[in-house]
């Protein structure tokens, strides 16, 4: 499919030139296109549009593959696995529409509704599971691992290579009945199948599709409550509501606009006109629409960090990395430079996450690792470059281009530079698919990381940091640590694993300073009032369209 040229960028300048910032000077009529030709503005009365912004292009929607925000979200609208999650994040039965378990809590049988379709109008079949779980091992799927982390037997193994993707334990035994086997009991296991990497993919379509599958609207097959009818590629994509979506009458858009903004003032313009419904502030604006009623703070278990390339003949030094970790004030980034509601992170679970039986906060329990003062930090680094044998070092910080991320590295850049002596930043900005492929290829000093949360339970951050883990990205490695995580990961005393996760989070964060913490995401929105029941869960994929309505 060719590129459409940048409509949307051309009627925005046009109009800030004619209008001001806020289009309000009735001197233009001019509207960005929408992905699918229309008018962003003009809505048929009897039809419910929602337009939203995506901080980047879709790099894939190849289930195997996925593993960053925007395809998440596009997934999770598209698509279906064995269970989803409601508004409170709990999950319940989806594509399947019984689950049976057996004594040992093993051996789980999945029945698959009738009614459940792909949008070419064929039946979703038990096959179509088998297929896609598997595939994941194919093709080297970036989120294999949560395979492992559901417990599915040979998942492991597989994944050491001693044994091959179709020996995964999971059979249709006939069209509407999955076998699924597990290596032991796993009480997050409903959680995770709602995770786009255990959806579905029909074999003939995906075989049909060769190379292309995934990267185009119409080289991708969907069985979830809405699919694209539309991808311009850089500039946005349309979804329209699926009708053979088995819960179609709980969907009440019929359309959305989906368009590619990464600016924050330029999603502000496109607000004020009514071009968007729903856009996240930076710092710049959040004082000046903190009253406003369409104005709100969502708190998000996102956290941010700064991941070292553990390999690096300076960084590879454990003062030097505890110097850079605490030579600069996070708080400062919270309160001025970010200010939309996120807070310092003084470890790797966030707050607001986890709870103990007594209803303790995981946070609060470990409490905060890698304090220190300035002065603590200077000596650290002093002494940590002597032992490098080096007296200045420059180091290069990958990060993505958005608003956000060229904020964080100026204010790092202007903080280190400042307390640490001899040491220069170089901030090497890059869309975020290349910023992820630089993270895969351990390409970078240091890297301006996040995570959301896959499942509500602190294993998710954990066991990240194994050695050879496809999220570690930085050869960070500690036989001890790589032994604990599976210990957890198989305890059954719920209060020995939490004891456990507990020591694992201070070995990284304390004790090895693998990575250094920064802060925890809080979003600053604004949200037409004409919108109700936009959901956002705490745990990717993050944001659901499913129950959206548009209310004149």
């Amino acid at each position: 499919m060719k590129k459409r040229k940048g409509l949307l960028v051309f009627t925005l300048l046009a109009a800030l030139t004619l209008g001001g910032c806020g289009f309000n000077s009735g001197e233009s009529t001019s509207q960005p296109q929408s992905p699918s030709g229309d008018s962003g503005t003009e809505q048929a009365s009897d039809k419910k549009v929602l337009r939203v912004f995506a901080s980047d292009e879709i790099p894939s929607l190849d289930s195997a593959h996925v593993h960053e925000t925007v395809s998440f979200t596009v997934l999770n609208n598209t698509m279906e696995g064995l269970y989803r999650r409601d508004k409170t994040s709990q999950p319940y039965l989806a594509m399947a529409e019984k689950h049976d378990v057996s004594e040992d809590g093993l051996v789980h049988t999945f029945t698959i509704r009738e009614n459940g379709k792909w949008s070419d109008g064929s039946p979703v079949t038990a096959h179509d599971f088998e297929f896609a779980w598997k595939r994941v091992f194919s093709e080297a799927g970036h989120y294999a691992s949560m395979f492992e982390s559901a417990a599915i037997k040979n998942a492991t193994a597989i994944m050491n290579g001693e044994m091959q993707p179709d020996d995964l334990a999971v059979k249709a035994t006939d069209d509407r009945t999955l076998e699924v086997t597990l290596e032991y009991p796993n009480p997050l296991l409903k959680q995770l199948l709602s995770f786009p990497t255990f959806y579905p993919q029909k074999q003939e379509f995906v075989e049909a599709q060769g190379d292309k599958y995934g990267l185009e609207y119409n080289t991708t097959l969907y069985n979830g409550p809405f699919m694209l009818t539309d991808w311009k590629h850089d500039q946005g994509w349309t979804y329209e509501k699926n009708p053979n979506y088995w819960d179609a009458s709980i969907v009440k858009l019929d359309q959305i606009e989906a368009y590619v903004v990464k600016d924050v003032s330029t999603q502000l313009t496109l607000f004020e006109s009514g071009q968007l419904d729903r856009i996240e502030l930076n710092s710049s604006f959040v004082d000046q629409y903190r009253n406003d009623p369409q104005f709100q703070i969502v708190e998000t278990p996102t956290i941010y960090f700064l991941r070292f390339n553990h390999e690096h003949p300076v960084l590879s030094n454990k003062n030097v990395r505890k110097a850079i970790a605490m030579a600069w004030d996070k708080q400062g980034l919270a309160d001025v430079i970010l200010n939309d509601g996120s807070q310092p992170l003084n470890g790797l679970v966030p707050k607001k996450f986890s709870y103990d039986a007594s209803g303790k906060d995981f946070r609060d329990i470990n409490g905060d690792l890698q304090q220190g003062s300035l002065d603590e930090a200077k000596a650290l680094w002093e002494q940590g470059l002597k032992e490098a044998g080096v007296t200045q070092v420059t180091l290069g910080v990958n990060a993505a281009d958005t608003d956000r991320s060229k904020k964080i590295s100026e204010y790092l850049k202007n903080q280190l530079e400042t307390n640490l002596p001899g040491l220069t930043l170089e901030i090497k900005s890059v869309p975020s698919n290349q910023r992820l492929e630089r993270e895969k290829a351990v390409d970078y000093d240091l890297s301006l990381g996040t995570w959301g949360p896959d499942y509500a339970d602190p294993m998710t951050y954990i066991d990240m940091w194994v050695t050879g883990g496809s999220a570690n990205r930085m050869k960070y490695s500690n036989p001890k640590y790589d032994e604990l995580v599976q210990q957890a990961k198989t305890d059954t005393d719920m209060n020995r694993r939490l004891q456990t996760m507990l020591e694992l989070e201070k070995i990284l964060v304390e004790e090895d300073v693998a990575i250094a913490p920064m802060y925890q995401e809080g979003l600053a929105v604004l949200q037409r009032e004409t919108v109700k029941d936009y959901v956002y869960l705490p745990t990717a994929p993050t944001n659901n369209f499913l129950w959206v309505d548009i209310v004149k």
